[in-house]
């Protein structure tokens, strides 16, 4: 499973009301005529990402799909006549955005119950086999989901592990913890 996230935020001239309407209205128009690989979507308001807005308040929007086939099919879908008219609402009031690619590694991938994400790198020296194998037994405990980013897409940290509580990384991690505060969950 992979996950297209996108950061954004609104332009200052937008209502935030009205953005948070439109942004679920698109998203609700996804999941009503889903497009073939697609599974669901979330949206979180967030702040302290410093990859976007300087950390001030913005949005991260997750599309989850079966495999690569389909970001292909969903960026099509994205902007088709079924979903044109509300895409362009709230890209148009969109200040700026980022996007990038995520792997499911572990865990479950339920975006409904995450309100923490804890961003982070993998420590120099350490072999990503002992990575997995040292967060293994905390994903499982917390009914969490560790996901890697591919490809070097994006701006954000390696990894994220999205909990449904904030959690602590082994003494030689260093993460940055984001709250999040669901919007809207297709799931």
């Amino acid at each position: 499973m992979l996950a297209y996230i996108f950061w954004h935020y609104r332009s200052p001239h937008v209502d935030k009301n009205t953005y948070h309407e439109r942004l679920i209205d698109f998203h609700q128009t996804l999941q009503t005529h889903k497009p073939g690989g697609f599974l669901y979507s979330a949206v979180f308001q967030i702040a302290g990402a410093p990859w976007i807005a300087d950390g001030a308040e913005a949005y991260e929007d997750w599309y989850l799909v079966e495999n690569s086939a389909a970001l292909d099919v969903l960026n099509e879908a994205a902007v088709d006549a079924q979903r044109k008219s509300v895409h362009d609402l709230v890209a148009h009031d969109a200040a700026k955005g980022a996007g990038g690619l995520y792997r499911l590694h572990s865990g479950k991938d339920d975006l409904a119950r995450a309100r923490a994400a804890l961003w982070f790198a993998k420590p120099a020296g350490m072999s990503y086999e002992t990575l997995y194998s040292m967060l293994a037994p905390q994903v499982r405990q917390a009914g969490a989901a560790l996901w890697r980013r591919q490809m070097v897409l994006g701006p954000a940290h390696e990894f994220c592990w999205h909990s449904p509580e904030n959690s602590l990384l082994p003494e030689n991690f260093t993460g940055l913890q984001v709250p999040l505060a669901l919007l809207w969950c297709g799931r």
